[in-house]
């Protein structure tokens, strides 16, 4: 377990970015590893939303560690799993709880820096104390930092980077292994972030923001694909089965 950490680590490089397309289940971590994917991550809203679940940690923790197992039978990949707020009401819990995705055989987790259903994100001392607890089981931490979420990075762009720097120093202290920031397209932002991180940086891929090439350019390590991959796999169902059931023919 320890050399699939280490491997998994060693996939985090600035200007070539380990990319990973998020997948839900045992099914699609096949069709992904199949593709040429250098490691398995899970987002959490597609594992959830695959099981009728909300996001926000609805999803029963024995159920998340239960697909955990069932992806890792099909892969020798590294496998990161998306652990939302950690599982835990405080520290000491979180630490149980993530212990818990390294004996299961995950490389790496994600975690967040607001608790489900907030907000507001943690404070920086209490959101530290959480990743510690996470980073002292040995498992590779990324860790999220909402300071963009639904923030104007054009606007505020400044500020918000200057935030997200003071957040990830603190998270580095921590033991995370790195840092990622979601809802932020915003190359001049996401550059700077990049410069000045202690910690190698995660963009969650969006249509509207820079491509692959270009978040490579600007430094990035790791690129998500969060959500969007269930997500168009469901609209693609829903548009197969409006079709079928309307008296046409699928695409299949």
């Amino acid at each position: 377990m320890t050399d699939r950490i280490a491997q998994f680590r060693a996939l985090h490089v600035p200007g070539d970015p380990l990319i990973l397309v998020n997948i839900w289940d045992a099914g699609s971590a096949k069709a992904v590893a199949a593709a040429g994917a250098k490691a398995i991550a899970t987002g959490s809203f597609g594992v959830a939303g695959a099981q009728g679940r909300a996001d926000g940690e609805d999803f029963p923790l024995d159920d998340v560690f239960a697909n955990l197992v069932r992806i890792l039978s099909v892969t020798d990949l590294p496998v990161t799993i998306d652990m939302e707020s950690g599982y835990g009401a405080d520290p000491a819990a979180v630490g149980v709880s993530v212990a818990r995705a390294k004996d299961a055989g995950a490389a790496g987790i994600n975690m967040e820096d607001r608790l489900p259903g907030e907000s507001e994100l943690l404070p920086i001392a209490e959101a530290r104390a959480r990743y510690r607890a996470a980073a002292d089981t040995g498992i590779f931490v990324n860790a999220r930092c909402d300071v963009f979420r639904g923030a104007d990075a054009a606007k505020d762009g400044e500020a918000l980077v200057a935030a997200t720097l003071e957040r990830a120093r603190a998270y580095a202290d921590a033991g995370a292994g790195s840092l990622f920031v979601p809802f932020l397209g915003d190359a001049r932002c996401i550059g700077a972030i990049c410069d000045a991180s202690p910690l190698p940086v995660n963009i969650l891929r969006s249509k509207a923001g820079p491509t692959h090439r270009e978040l490579a350019a600007l430094g990035v390590a790791r690129i998500s694909h969060g959500h969007q991959p269930w997500a168009a796999a469901m609209a693609w169902l829903t548009a197969q089965a409006e079709k079928v059931l309307g008296g046409g023919e699928p695409d299949y």
